[in-house]
C-alpha cells in the first residue's frame, strides 16, 4: 500500500513525542545552569598542570622538556625554560617552567600534551565553563590558573589518578634502590 512508510515513521513520531512527557529517562534538555548531567570519569576537556606539594613552585611535576609544545598540533602551549633547577620529585635536580601558557581558545582536546608527557605533569580537567568576558587575553591561561593539586586530579579522575601515583611510586623506589 502506497504511504504506508509515511504512516509508520509518524507513528514513531508521535510515539516519541508523547514518551518525551511521560518518561523521566526519555526527557533529554536539561535545565542548565540549575540541573547538571554527572560526567563520566573518563570525560576530557583543557589541559592542566600537577603539583604535589603545597608549594606550586615547588611541587610542580613540569620540568620544562618542552615536548608538550613541539607535540600539540594547534601549537597552543607556550613554554619558558628556568635558569636555575630546582629538585623534581625524584630528587634529581631539573629545571621547571618560567613561563607555561596555553591559549584555551585554540586547544582542541585532543590529549597529545598528556600522552607525551614523561613526568605525568600534565593532565585533562573537567572543566568545560571557561567563558570570559573579555574578548583577547582572558583565554590565554598562565601557569597560576593551570596548576591545581595532586588531591584535586584524585577527585575528578580516581582510578587513574591511583594508578599513576602508583607508578611515580614505583620509580622512586627503584631510584631508592640503585642508590
Amino acid at each position: 500500500m502506497i504511504g504506508l512508510g509515511v504512516l509508520n515513521g509518524m507513528a514513531v513520531t508521535l510515539r516519541n513525542f508523547i514518551g518525551s512527557y511521560f518518561i523521566k529517562e526519555r526527557l533529554i534538555t536539561v535545565q542548565y545552569p540549575e540541573e547538571r548531567e554527572t560526567l563520566p570519569e573518563n570525560y576530557r576537556n583543557f589541559p592542566f598542570l600537577i603539583f604535589d606539594t603545597d608549594d606550586v613552585e615547588k611541587g610542580l611535576r613540569c620540568v620544562a622538556c618542552k615536548i608538550c609544545e613541539k607535540e600539540c598540533p594547534p601549537q597552543c602551549i607556550y613554554i619558558v625554560k628556568s635558569e636555575d633547577k630546582k629538585p623534581d620529585y625524584m630528587g634529581k635536580s631539573q629545571f621547571y617552567p618560567r613561563v607555561f601558557d596555553i591559549d584555551i581558545s585554540v586547544c582542541m582536546s585532543c590529549q597529545i600534551c598528556v600522552e607525551v608527557c614523561p613526568f605525568e605533569a600534565i593532565k585533562m580537567d573537567k572543566v568545560f565553563e571557561l567563558s570570559r568576558r573579555e574578548r583577547f587575553d582572558a583565554l590565554l591561561m598562565r601557569k597560576e590558573e593551570l596548576a591545581k593539586p595532586n588531591t584535586y586530579y584524585h577527585n575528578i579522575h580516581p582510578l587513574e589518578a591511583a594508578e599513576v601515583d602508583g607508578k611515580l611510586a614505583e620509580a622512586a623506589e627503584a631510584k631508592k634502590k640503585k642508590t
